[in-house]
Protein backbone atom coordinates (compact mmCIF):
# COMPACT_ATOMS: atom_id res chain seq x y z
CA UNK A 1 0.00 0.00 0.00
CA UNK A 2 1.22 3.54 -0.89
CA UNK A 3 2.54 6.05 1.73
CA UNK A 4 1.17 9.27 2.11
CA UNK A 5 1.42 12.97 1.97
CA UNK A 6 -1.98 12.66 2.45
CA UNK A 7 -4.79 14.12 5.12
CA UNK A 8 -7.69 12.34 6.63
CA UNK A 9 -10.21 15.48 5.95
CA UNK A 10 -13.41 16.13 7.28
CA UNK A 11 -16.35 13.84 6.35
CA UNK A 12 -18.56 16.09 3.81
CA UNK A 13 -20.40 16.98 0.79
CA UNK A 14 -18.51 18.77 -2.13
CA UNK A 15 -20.46 22.13 -1.45
CA UNK A 16 -18.75 24.82 -0.54
CA UNK A 17 -18.06 27.47 -3.14
CA UNK A 18 -14.30 28.89 -3.25
CA UNK A 19 -12.89 32.39 -4.44
CA UNK A 20 -11.75 31.18 -7.98
CA UNK A 21 -9.25 34.47 -8.95
CA UNK A 22 -8.44 34.95 -12.20
CA UNK A 23 -4.18 35.74 -12.35
CA UNK A 24 -3.85 39.44 -12.26
CA UNK A 25 -7.31 40.43 -11.77
CA UNK A 26 -7.79 43.36 -9.57
CA UNK A 27 -9.93 43.04 -6.22
CA UNK A 28 -9.32 41.43 -2.53
CA UNK A 29 -6.72 38.71 -1.80
CA UNK A 30 -8.11 35.68 0.36
CA UNK A 31 -7.31 32.25 0.88
CA UNK A 32 -9.49 29.30 -0.56
CA UNK A 33 -11.08 27.24 1.70
CA UNK A 34 -9.01 25.35 4.21
CA UNK A 35 -11.33 22.09 3.63
CA UNK A 36 -9.55 22.15 -0.02
CA UNK A 37 -6.10 21.88 1.23
CA UNK A 38 -7.03 19.40 3.73
CA UNK A 39 -5.88 21.72 6.55
CA UNK A 40 -7.57 22.89 9.98
CA UNK A 41 -5.78 25.72 10.35
CA UNK A 42 -7.00 28.42 7.73
CA UNK A 43 -3.44 30.37 8.58
CA UNK A 44 -1.67 26.84 7.08
CA UNK A 45 -3.13 27.44 3.80
CA UNK A 46 -1.19 29.28 1.50
CA UNK A 47 -3.38 28.91 -1.96
CA UNK A 48 -5.11 32.05 -2.67
CA UNK A 49 -6.75 31.06 -5.73
CA UNK A 50 -6.79 29.26 -9.54
CA UNK A 51 -8.16 29.91 -13.20
CA UNK A 52 -8.21 27.15 -15.75
CA UNK A 53 -5.70 27.68 -18.76
CA UNK A 54 -8.33 28.86 -21.65
CA UNK A 55 -7.89 27.52 -25.17
CA UNK A 56 -6.88 23.53 -24.13
CA UNK A 57 -8.19 21.16 -26.27
CA UNK A 58 -10.96 18.45 -25.19
CA UNK A 59 -9.25 15.66 -24.20
CA UNK A 60 -5.83 17.08 -23.65
CA UNK A 61 -3.93 17.63 -19.90
CA UNK A 62 -6.10 19.56 -17.68
CA UNK A 63 -4.07 23.19 -17.05
CA UNK A 64 -4.36 25.55 -14.62
CA UNK A 65 -2.66 29.12 -12.87
CA UNK A 66 -3.05 28.04 -9.14
CA UNK A 67 -1.85 31.72 -6.82
CA UNK A 68 0.04 31.47 -3.82
CA UNK A 69 1.13 33.44 -1.24
CA UNK A 70 4.51 32.45 1.12
CA UNK A 71 3.96 34.83 4.25
CA UNK A 72 7.41 36.71 5.54
CA UNK A 73 7.02 35.03 8.77
CA UNK A 74 5.88 31.65 9.44
CA UNK A 75 5.86 29.27 12.88
CA UNK A 76 6.90 26.57 11.08
CA UNK A 77 8.74 27.62 7.77
CA UNK A 78 10.26 30.56 8.95
CA UNK A 79 12.53 33.25 7.22
CA UNK A 80 16.66 32.17 7.44
CA UNK A 81 18.92 34.14 6.96
CA UNK A 82 17.39 36.27 3.80
CA UNK A 83 15.67 33.08 2.50
CA UNK A 84 12.63 31.70 2.50
CA UNK A 85 11.74 27.77 3.50
CA UNK A 86 11.82 25.61 0.66
CA UNK A 87 9.51 23.80 2.18
CA UNK A 88 7.00 26.33 1.56
CA UNK A 89 7.26 25.55 -2.13
CA UNK A 90 6.74 21.97 -1.25
CA UNK A 91 3.55 22.41 1.14
CA UNK A 92 2.17 24.74 -1.63
CA UNK A 93 2.69 21.90 -4.48
CA UNK A 94 1.06 19.33 -2.04
CA UNK A 95 -1.78 22.01 -1.60
CA UNK A 96 -2.38 22.21 -5.43
CA UNK A 97 -3.51 18.30 -6.03
CA UNK A 98 -6.37 18.39 -3.21
CA UNK A 99 -7.66 21.88 -4.26
CA UNK A 100 -8.06 20.87 -7.81
CA UNK A 101 -9.61 17.40 -7.15
CA UNK A 102 -12.02 18.61 -5.56
CA UNK A 103 -12.95 22.09 -7.23
CA UNK A 104 -12.23 20.79 -10.85
CA UNK A 105 -12.76 16.82 -10.46
CA UNK A 106 -15.54 16.63 -8.06
CA UNK A 107 -13.93 14.52 -5.38
CA UNK A 108 -15.89 14.41 -2.19
CA UNK A 109 -14.91 15.80 0.94
CA UNK A 110 -13.92 12.71 3.51
CA UNK A 111 -12.12 10.83 0.52
CA UNK A 112 -8.16 10.11 1.22
CA UNK A 113 -4.96 10.75 -0.84
CA UNK A 114 -1.93 8.63 -0.82
CA UNK A 115 0.86 10.65 -2.24
CA UNK A 116 3.38 8.68 -4.72
CA UNK A 117 6.00 11.19 -5.47
CA UNK A 118 6.81 14.41 -4.60
CA UNK A 119 9.77 16.71 -6.50
CA UNK A 120 11.08 19.92 -7.04
CA UNK A 121 14.07 21.77 -8.40
CA UNK A 122 14.43 25.77 -7.76
CA UNK A 123 16.83 28.47 -8.58
CA UNK A 124 18.34 30.48 -5.65
CA UNK A 125 16.19 33.25 -6.58
CA UNK A 126 12.74 32.19 -5.97
CA UNK A 127 14.07 31.66 -2.05
CA UNK A 128 15.03 35.58 -1.85
CA UNK A 129 13.42 37.06 0.71
CA UNK A 130 11.86 40.04 0.27
CA UNK A 131 10.15 42.93 1.94
CA UNK A 132 7.06 41.76 1.57
CA UNK A 133 5.16 38.38 1.15
CA UNK A 134 6.22 36.55 -1.86
CA UNK A 135 3.51 36.49 -4.45
CA UNK A 136 3.61 32.96 -6.74
CA UNK A 137 1.50 31.83 -9.30
CA UNK A 138 1.97 28.05 -9.86
CA UNK A 139 1.06 26.59 -13.11
CA UNK A 140 -0.06 23.45 -13.36
CA UNK A 141 -1.01 20.43 -16.07
CA UNK A 142 -2.62 17.73 -14.71
CA UNK A 143 -1.88 14.11 -16.88
CA UNK A 144 -2.22 10.82 -16.20
CA UNK A 145 -5.55 11.11 -15.10
CA UNK A 146 -7.33 7.58 -13.75
CA UNK A 147 -11.01 7.37 -12.95
CA UNK A 148 -12.32 4.57 -11.74
CA UNK A 149 -16.02 5.04 -12.91
CA UNK A 150 -17.01 9.05 -12.97
CA UNK A 151 -14.73 9.02 -9.67
CA UNK A 152 -11.19 10.32 -9.91
CA UNK A 153 -8.55 7.36 -8.88
CA UNK A 154 -5.37 9.45 -8.93
CA UNK A 155 -3.30 11.73 -11.24
CA UNK A 156 -0.11 13.21 -11.62
CA UNK A 157 0.59 16.80 -12.30
CA UNK A 158 3.55 18.87 -13.66
CA UNK A 159 4.44 22.91 -11.78
CA UNK A 160 6.44 25.59 -13.17
CA UNK A 161 6.89 28.17 -10.84
CA UNK A 162 6.41 32.02 -11.34
CA UNK A 163 7.28 35.18 -9.75
CA UNK A 164 6.43 38.16 -11.58
CA UNK A 165 6.04 36.15 -15.39
CA UNK A 166 9.97 34.59 -14.79
CA UNK A 167 10.11 30.69 -13.85
CA UNK A 168 12.27 30.15 -11.28
CA UNK A 169 11.63 26.60 -10.13
CA UNK A 170 9.51 23.39 -11.24
CA UNK A 171 7.80 20.86 -9.46
CA UNK A 172 5.66 17.98 -9.58
CA UNK A 173 3.61 15.07 -7.52
CA UNK A 174 1.72 12.38 -8.04
CA UNK A 175 -1.56 10.84 -5.69
CA UNK A 176 -3.77 8.20 -5.45
CA UNK A 177 -7.57 8.81 -3.76
CA UNK A 178 -9.72 6.43 -2.13
CA UNK A 179 -13.00 6.79 -0.73
CA UNK A 180 -13.41 6.99 2.90
CA UNK A 181 -15.47 3.26 3.06
CA UNK A 182 -12.22 1.85 1.06
CA UNK A 183 -9.61 3.68 3.45
CA UNK A 184 -11.24 1.45 6.07
CA UNK A 185 -10.96 -1.34 4.55
CA UNK A 186 -7.91 -0.98 3.93
CA UNK A 187 -5.95 0.16 6.92
CA UNK A 188 -8.88 -0.88 9.61
CA UNK A 189 -8.96 1.19 12.93
CA UNK A 190 -5.55 2.39 12.93
CA UNK A 191 -4.81 5.24 15.79
CA UNK A 192 -4.47 8.60 15.16
CA UNK A 193 -1.98 9.05 18.36
CA UNK A 194 0.64 7.25 19.42
CA UNK A 195 1.81 6.52 23.31
CA UNK A 196 5.34 5.77 22.02
CA UNK A 197 7.72 8.13 23.85
CA UNK A 198 9.11 10.64 22.00
CA UNK A 199 12.91 10.29 21.25
CA UNK A 200 15.75 13.05 22.82
CA UNK A 201 16.26 15.59 19.87
CA UNK A 202 19.15 16.24 18.56
CA UNK A 203 20.61 19.69 18.68
CA UNK A 204 18.26 21.97 16.53
CA UNK A 205 21.14 24.37 15.42
CA UNK A 206 22.33 20.87 13.19
CA UNK A 207 19.36 20.81 11.26
CA UNK A 208 18.66 24.39 10.83
CA UNK A 209 16.13 24.77 13.42
CA UNK A 210 15.79 27.03 16.09
CA UNK A 211 12.63 25.09 17.99
CA UNK A 212 13.62 21.93 19.64
CA UNK A 213 9.47 21.36 19.48
CA UNK A 214 10.54 21.15 14.91
CA UNK A 215 13.69 18.88 15.49
CA UNK A 216 12.16 15.40 13.70
CA UNK A 217 15.12 13.19 14.23
CA UNK A 218 16.56 11.98 17.54
CA UNK A 219 20.38 11.15 18.85
CA UNK A 220 22.26 9.85 16.01
CA UNK A 221 24.37 7.01 15.20
CA UNK A 222 26.38 6.07 12.18
CA UNK A 223 27.88 3.04 10.53
CA UNK A 224 29.92 2.15 7.08
CA UNK A 225 28.35 1.50 4.31
CA UNK A 226 29.55 0.59 0.08
CA UNK A 227 28.35 3.82 -0.87
CA UNK A 228 30.05 5.97 2.44
CA UNK A 229 29.46 6.83 5.89
CA UNK A 230 25.28 6.17 6.39
CA UNK A 231 23.63 8.44 9.39
CA UNK A 232 20.80 7.03 10.91
CA UNK A 233 18.07 8.33 13.69
CA UNK A 234 14.77 7.28 14.59
CA UNK A 235 12.12 9.65 13.46
CA UNK A 236 10.54 11.75 16.40
CA UNK A 237 6.66 11.51 16.09
CA UNK A 238 4.93 13.95 18.17
CA UNK A 239 1.44 13.97 17.22
CA UNK A 240 0.51 16.87 19.29
CA UNK A 241 2.25 18.98 17.32
CA UNK A 242 0.43 21.94 15.83
CA UNK A 243 1.35 21.60 11.95
CA UNK A 244 2.94 18.24 11.53
CA UNK A 245 0.06 17.14 13.01
CA UNK A 246 -2.75 19.25 11.81
CA UNK A 247 -5.45 17.52 12.13
CA UNK A 248 -5.60 13.67 13.15
CA UNK A 249 -4.34 11.42 11.15
CA UNK A 250 -3.70 7.12 10.84
CA UNK A 251 -0.35 7.04 9.89
CA UNK A 252 2.79 10.12 9.64
CA UNK A 253 2.36 12.62 7.50
CA UNK A 254 3.73 13.10 4.17
CA UNK A 255 5.09 16.69 4.91
CA UNK A 256 6.45 14.78 8.37
CA UNK A 257 8.71 12.73 6.10
CA UNK A 258 10.11 15.50 4.14
CA UNK A 259 10.80 17.56 6.76
CA UNK A 260 12.88 14.24 8.20
CA UNK A 261 14.41 14.13 4.72
CA UNK A 262 15.76 17.80 5.17
CA UNK A 263 16.72 17.35 8.33
CA UNK A 264 18.88 14.64 8.17
CA UNK A 265 20.69 16.36 5.13
CA UNK A 266 21.57 19.20 7.01
CA UNK A 267 22.87 16.55 9.60
CA UNK A 268 24.89 14.58 7.88
CA UNK A 269 26.33 16.85 5.62
CA UNK A 270 27.29 19.42 8.28
CA UNK A 271 25.78 22.05 6.15
CA UNK A 272 22.64 23.36 8.65
CA UNK A 273 22.54 26.91 6.72
CA UNK A 274 23.09 25.33 3.58
CA UNK A 275 19.39 25.81 0.84
CA UNK A 276 17.88 22.68 -0.38
CA UNK A 277 17.25 23.45 -3.77
CA UNK A 278 16.43 20.38 -5.35
CA UNK A 279 14.40 16.90 -3.59
CA UNK A 280 13.00 13.96 -5.53
CA UNK A 281 11.02 11.97 -3.44
CA UNK A 282 9.04 8.41 -3.35
CA UNK A 283 6.81 7.25 -1.17
CA UNK A 284 5.62 3.22 -1.05
CA UNK A 285 4.48 2.24 2.55
CA UNK A 286 2.35 4.12 4.87
CA UNK A 287 4.55 4.95 7.57
CA UNK A 288 2.89 3.52 11.12
CA UNK A 289 2.90 5.89 14.29
CA UNK A 290 2.94 2.47 16.38
CA UNK A 291 6.46 1.39 15.24
CA UNK A 292 9.71 2.84 14.96
CA UNK A 293 10.85 4.11 11.58
CA UNK A 294 14.37 4.85 11.12
CA UNK A 295 15.69 7.81 9.03
CA UNK A 296 18.76 6.82 7.23
CA UNK A 297 21.05 9.58 5.40
CA UNK A 298 24.18 8.61 2.92
CA UNK A 299 25.93 12.30 1.85
CA UNK A 300 27.26 12.16 -1.98
CA UNK A 301 30.42 14.07 -3.44
CA UNK A 302 29.93 17.97 -4.13
CA UNK A 303 29.13 18.42 -8.06
CA UNK A 304 31.20 21.07 -10.05
CA UNK A 305 29.14 23.90 -8.53
CA UNK A 306 29.91 22.75 -5.19
CA UNK A 307 26.06 21.43 -4.78
CA UNK A 308 26.23 18.13 -2.35
CA UNK A 309 23.59 15.34 -2.86
CA UNK A 310 22.45 13.71 -0.23
CA UNK A 311 20.49 9.94 -0.36
CA UNK A 312 17.86 9.77 2.46
CA UNK A 313 15.44 6.73 3.15
CA UNK A 314 13.21 5.66 5.61
CA UNK A 315 12.44 2.13 6.74
CA UNK A 316 9.83 0.86 9.46
CA UNK A 317 9.86 -3.03 10.64
CA UNK A 318 12.35 -3.83 7.68
CA UNK A 319 10.50 -2.11 5.16
CA UNK A 320 11.24 1.19 3.00
CA UNK A 321 8.66 3.78 3.70
CA UNK A 322 9.80 6.26 1.63
CA UNK A 323 13.26 7.62 -0.21
CA UNK A 324 14.62 10.79 -1.21
CA UNK A 325 17.28 12.75 -3.02
CA UNK A 326 18.10 15.98 -1.89
CA UNK A 327 20.56 18.48 -2.76
CA UNK A 328 21.90 21.11 -0.37
CA UNK A 329 23.32 24.52 -1.84
CA UNK A 330 25.74 26.29 0.03
CA UNK A 331 24.04 30.25 0.58
CA UNK A 332 25.07 32.63 -1.79
CA UNK A 333 27.08 30.31 -3.98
Amino acid sequence: MPSLASAQHESRTNSILAPHFAAGSPGLTTTVPRQYVHRAAVSEVLLTGWEAVPGVPAGHSDAFVVQAQWPRGHSLFSQAGGYQDPMLLIESVRQIGSLLSHAEFGVPFGHHFLMWNMSFATTEELLVAGTAPTEVELHTVCRDVVRRGKALGGMRYDVTVKVDGVALATAGAAFSCTSAAVHRRLRGDRPTSTDRVVGCPIDPARVGRTDVGHVVLTEASTRETTGGQEYAWELRVDTAHPIFFDHPVDHVPGMVLLEAARQAAHASTGLPDALVVALDSTFTRYAELDAPCRIGAVPGEPDASGDVPVRVSGTQQGRTVFCADVVLRRRGC
